[in-house]
């Protein structure tokens, strides 16, 4: 049987190199054959002429110019061709003369003729025998093929960083399936079946990421300013291993929780170093910034529309990406709540594209795919003061050029200590999906369950931080400042409570030592989150005045570590106000009550679970008294006021401007959203609110959410104004009974306060 070779993209310069490989082999290489372009024009002619053949994939790799650190690439070196890739022709001749010793001739799998005959018609659902194929359609697949079997070959050389996927559109609009596809929904929209084809193809030229290496690294070199200098980068190296593992059958989608415009460049990073494929990241149409935007393109940013509407062509397009991607082990790549933060803490996810990934394991294209929480925590983010005036009223900056270089800007001038990346345990989605062709609800109550463990993986995996702790201390105290030797006296307790429960954190220790503490709370000061006065016998510190928002940002990184211990306190309190016969049924009632009205703040277990948990945190608090606010004080560890009042001083708010408005009238919540801002400020200057991180659109946002899943937007049906403005009514009294009890609380600790620190409150 002949041997013949397809050579992938030979210059004049490499072909003779090929040749002289051809040469050299035994059996010896009868043709080589070029494949020169995607078209795959020439080609099928020429294998037209075998009856059968054993096809070899050939190129000439060109290997890195210089020994560097895995994933980084400055732009100097990609000047100098230090990244594989195809260097021009006048390039590959001053390249062969200066260093020949970086040619290498690949070659790929070997496949028979008959058998790549076989896959194509397979593929294209082309009828008749091989005689009836286009030649230029099969020497198109032919090289597609060759193309992917000597990247693998490749990558074995310069590492898996570098896989890209090659001619997705041409592959996509070939797979038969996808045609017929196409055709059924041409036919619903009133389209021929070419009209169809033609408007997809559109969709894929406006969706698919092209990437090339050079381009990926190219992107990450002139990216590299927004962050490589400003966070020491500190990974999750045994998460990492057990990823790579999984990698090498399963396509991963890693979903971290999005704090910063930056998240993408440091997981990229990370992943980079240790040799992962780049992910396909999925990025809203608000950053296709000009010029940026085809290179981010090219770099493997997928530019997804926010919206699809009726456009059921470019959903169908959106589900074929996503299949192709995931059954050729791309890993993908995006921030499930939709937007950054502005809080701190995980936003409710919103499940559109999780539900393109279960269709491609629903359908059989995948066998499963692997989800992979993550989190990414900084010390610092200079971001948080214009999220933190956003969340205040104020307008967001438009994305664009102007933006993008203050923010580079702005980026080389901070410090942010250390960001962390760690991942939790990875999620195998098909085994909590329903089987094909179950109903939309099976399906969108498993979506739900899935996008809940993911957000409960990403809050297990997010470690408390100094500045996180610093922060809840300090926001917990009321317009006073404390000492150094004060904060540290306040601290102790907690930091027992935090190792007695085993949570995760990183660099707590710090806060131990005076000298650490001062430079933590330096850090704090220059970036304005603390003010200190120093002018008297010592220094004291504070939230600095209109920066509680940004305060809150760093203390809700973690706050998920303290809400049941919080909902405990609440819980107990009420029991110890109550005449009940079972006071244990009583309390754990209460205690799901509260959790009820947080279910839109935060992620919780069952209710069984959620019972178990506050047992456990029961069996930390004092036993040393029968009553409920002694046993709470003599634990030294409150934080009801810390954790819980933000939150509820929002839910009071609408609660209050609900039963204001009366049943009467129909709720608009923009304009709800709205009178809150207004009535929220006004009440905080009455001092009825706690701090100014309580006037916050996105609490009240999500508190608006909350009254509408109680029914308390509008009547119910059959239910008459006067009944809907009673459980309104009862509802604010619930939440000005949690709020009076979280006063309480902070009443039992400002009496441990004073006497840590001696000064009376």
């Amino acid at each position: 049987m002949p041997v013949i070779a397809v050579a992938v993209e030979a210059a004049s310069v490499e072909r003779p190199v090929i040749d002289a490989w051809a040469a050299e082999q035994d059996p010896p290489v009868e043709a080589v054959l070029d494949a020169v372009t995607g078209t795959g024009e020439g080609l099928g002619a020429a294998l037209a002429t075998y009856e059968d053949a054993l096809v070899v994939p050939v190129r000439l790799a060109w290997l890195p110019a210089v020994e560097r650190a895995a994933g980084t690439s400055r732009l100097s070196e990609l000047a100098l061709l230090a990244t594989p890739k195809r260097p021009a022709t006048w390039l590959s001749r001053r390249l062969a003369a200066l260093s020949p010793n970086r040619r290498r001739v690949l070659t790929g799998e070997p496949a028979l003729l008959s058998e790549l005959h076989k896959r194509f018609l397979d593929m294209t659902g082309t009828a008749g025998d091989a005689e009836d194929e286009d030649p230029d359609a099969f020497g198109a697949f032919v090289r597609r093929s060759a193309v992917v079997t000597l990247e693998r070959e490749e990558r074995a050389e310069i590492g898996n960083r570098y896989k890209v996927p090659h001619a997705v559109s041409e592959e996509i609009l070939a797979r038969k399936e996808f045609r017929e596809e196409i055709a059924e929904v041409s036919a619903e929209m009133g389209l021929t079946v070419d009209e169809g084809l033609e408007k997809a193809e559109e969709c894929l030229d406006e969706l698919v990421a092209v990437q090339s290496r050079a381009a990926v690294d190219m992107f990450y070199a002139m990216m590299g300013p927004l962050h490589s200098s400003t966070w020491q980068v500190l990974a999750d190296q045994s998460g990492l291993t057990r990823l790579r593992e999984l990698n090498k059958r399963y396509a991963l989608v890693f979903l971290p929780a999005h704090r910063s415009y930056v998240d993408t460049l440091v997981l990229g990073d990370v992943l980079a170093r240790n040799d992962f494929p780049r992910n396909h990241v999925m990025g809203g149409a608000n950053l296709r910034i000009w010029p940026i935007s085809d290179l981010a393109r090219r770099a493997g940013i997928v530019f997804i529309r926010r919206s699809f509407g009726d456009d059921e062509i470019y959903k169908s397009v959106v589900q074929e990406y996503f299949a192709f991607l995931l059954a050729k082990r791309f890993n993908l790549e995006w921030y499930f709540e939709g937007g950054r933060s502005r809080t701190g803490k995980i936003r409710s996810p919103r499940y559109g594209l999780l539900r393109y990934v279960a269709q491609a394991v629903q359908s059989g294209r995948v066998e499963d795919v692997y989800l992979v929480p993550t989190s990414i925590t900084y010390d610092r983010l200079h971001e948080v003061a214009s999220m933190a005036a956003e969340q205040a009223g104020g307008k967001k900056q438009a994305e664009g050029l102007k933006w993008l270089a203050e923010y580079a800007r702005s980026q080389r001038r901070t410090s942010g200590g250390s960001a962390y990346v760690r991942f939790g345990e990875p999620i195998a989605i098909r085994s909590w999906l329903p089987p094909a062709g179950a109903s939309d609800d099976d399906n969108r109550a498993a979506l739900h369950k899935i996008a809940f463990e993911v957000a409960v993986g990403i809050n297990r995996t997010s470690p408390l931080t100094a500045n996180g702790l610093l922060a809840l201390t300090l926001l917990g105290v009321r317009d006073q400042s404390l000492t150094l030797n004060q904060i540290q006296r306040i601290l102790e307790p907690v930091l027992a409570y935090i190792e007695a429960r085993g949570l995760p954190s990183t660099g707590l220790e710090r806060l131990r030592d005076p000298a650490e503490l001062t430079a933590v709370l330096a850090g704090l000061v220059r970036a304005k989150v603390v003010t200190v006065y120093d002018k008297g016998e010592l220094p004291v510190y504070a939230v600095d005045r209109g920066q509680h928002l940004v305060a809150a940002f760093y203390r809700n990184n973690a706050i998920h570590w303290f809400v049941n211990r919080a909902i405990l306190e609440l819980a107990m309190l009420w029991t110890s106000q109550q005449e009940s016969d079972n006071p244990e049924l009583t309390g754990w009632t209460e205690a799901k009550r509260i959790r009820d009205l947080l279910k839109f703040e935060f992620f919780f277990p069952d209710r069984d679970t959620f019972e178990a948990e506050l047992r456990d945190e029961l069996a930390l608090i004092s036993p040393g008294s029968s009553d409920p606010a002694a046993a709470l004080r003599g634990s030294g560890v409150l934080m009801a006021h810390r954790v819980l009042r933000s939150f509820l001083d929002a839910q009071l708010v609408v609660a209050d401007r609900l039963v204001a408005v009366g049943a009467g009238r129909p709720i608009d919540k923009g304009a709800l959203l709205d009178e809150c801002d207004r009535v929220g400020q006004q009440m905080l200057l009455q001092r009825r609110l706690h701090s100014p991180e309580s006037v916050s659109r996105e609490l009240f946002t999500s508190a608006i959410d909350l009254k509408d899943n109680l029914g308390l937007l509008a009547p119910a049906q059959g239910e008459s104004p006067e009944d809907l403005q009673r459980r309104r009514t009862e509802h604010l009294e619930f939440v000005t009974s949690l709020i009076d009890r979280a006063q309480l609380i902070e009443s039992l600790d400002a009496a441990n306060r004073a006497e840590v620190t001696g000064v009376a409150v």
